[in-house]
C-alpha cells in the first residue's frame, strides 16, 4: 500500500503504531500477558499480531531496538515509534491511542516533533523487524480471511456472519450463482454452477456489473477476476482451495507473466492444473479472463 499510495500521490493516516501499548516502556522486558491481563480492544487485537509475527519473545527484539534508540536520544519508546512511522514516505500522520481521564501522554507526543532519527537508529530497528514473520495476506485481510487478527479473532464483535457474495437459486439437481452482469442473462449463463461436489465457474473479467474493474493493468484485473471466482466458489459452498483447473485467457500475449504472477499469488497454494493462451476477447477493455473447476 505504500508504493501505490508514494504511486499516486495518496498519504496515509497509520494506527497500531504502538501496536495497541505493547511497544512501550510499559512492556519492555516483560512476559507475555495472560489474558487477562489483555484488558483492551487494541491490546487483545495486536497481541494476535504478535503472536502472528514470531510470537513475543521475538517482538520483545524489536521492543529492545526502540528502547536502546529512545535511551540514546532521552525520549520515551513511543516516541521511536512514531518518529519512525512518520518518516515512512507515504505517511503524513499517525494516529495515538489514548484512555482518557486515565493517561493522555500528551506532553510526551510533543516530543516526537522535535526527534530526528538517524541512519544507525533506522538500521537498528530495520534489523529488529527483520526477525519478525511477515502478518499473512494483503491490506485488510486481517478482517476478511483466517487467520482473523482482530480483538476477538472471529469477528464476533464484529459480525455474527457474513453473507454470500452473490445470489443463488436451485435448478432440478444444480444450484446455480450469479454475480448480476449484464452479459449472464443476455448469454444464457450462470456465473457458476455445482451439481454434486463439482463447482463450474464460467469465463470471468473484471468486471462489476456493469464496470470495469482494474484499468488496463492486466495484473489488476486477474486479481479481481479471481476476487469474483473465489465469491462465485463461497457462494455455492467452496473455496479457492477446492479449485482443481483454471484456464486463463489474455489478450495480448505480453502480458502472460503479470497474469501468471497474479494467479501463482493467490492460488499457488493450490497448484491446480492450469493452460494460458493469448485470445481474442469479446469486451475490448478486457486483459485477461479465467474460468474455474473445483471440487468441494
Amino acid at each position: 500500500m505504500s508504493a501505490f499510495c508514494r504511486d499516486h500521490g495518496v498519504q496515509l493516516l497509520a494506527y497500531g503504531t504502538l501496536a495497541g501499548g505493547f511497544l512501550t516502556e510499559r512492556w519492555l522486558d516483560r512476559p507475555s500477558p495472560s489474558e487477562a491481563e489483555r484488558s483492551t480492544w487494541s491490546e487483545m487485537k495486536y497481541h494476535r499480531f504478535i503472536e502472528s509475527a514470531g510470537g513475543w519473545e521475538r517482538f520483545q527484539g524489536l521492543a529492545q531496538a526502540v528502547s536502546g534508540v529512545a535511551r540514546k536520544h532521552g525520549v520515551s519508546m513511543a516516541n521511536v515509534a512514531c518518529r519512525a512511522v512518520l518518516d515512512e514516505p507515504a505517511v503524513a500522520a499517525v494516529i495515538v491511542g489514548a484512555r482518557l481521564g486515565e493517561r493522555s501522554h500528551l506532553e510526551d507526543n510533543v516530543r516526537v516533533f522535535s526527534l530526528a532519527l538517524d541512519d544507525a537508529d533506522r538500521k537498528a530497528i530495520a534489523d529488529a523487524i527483520s526477525t519478525l514473520a511477515p502478518i499473512p495476506g494483503d491490506c485488510g485481510d486481517e478482517y476478511r480471511r483466517p487467520p482473523y487478527l482482530t480483538a476477538t479473532g472471529d469477528l464476533s464483535h464484529h459480525v455474527q456472519s457474513f453473507p454470500a457474495p452473490y445470489g443463488t437459486r436451485v435448478l432440478g439437481d444444480r444450484t446455480l450463482c450469479l454475480s448480476g452482469t449484464p452479459w449472464e442473462p443476455l448469454a444464457g449463463y450462470s456465473r457458476a454452477v455445482r451439481k454434486g461436489s463439482r463447482i463450474s465457474v464460467s469465463g470471468t473479467t473484471a468486471s462489476h456489473g456493469s464496470r470495469g474493474i482494474g484499468g488496463l493493468d492486466p495484473a489488476a484485473q486477474a486479481h479481481f477476476v479471481i476476487d469474483k471466482i473465489e465469491g462465485a466458489l463461497e457462494s455455492l459452498g467452496g473455496r479457492l482451495e477446492d479449485v482443481v483447473r483454471t484456464r486463463v485467457f489474455v489478450r495480448r500475449i505480453q502480458d502472460w507473466e503479470a497474469v501468471a504472477r497474479a494467479h501463482g499469488e493467490r492460488l499457488g497454494h493450490v497448484m491446480p492444473a492450469n493452460t494460458l493462451v493469448e485470445a481474442k476477447l469479446v469486451s475490448e477493455d478486457a486483459l485477461v479472463e479465467i474460468e474455474a473447476d473445483a471440487e468441494v
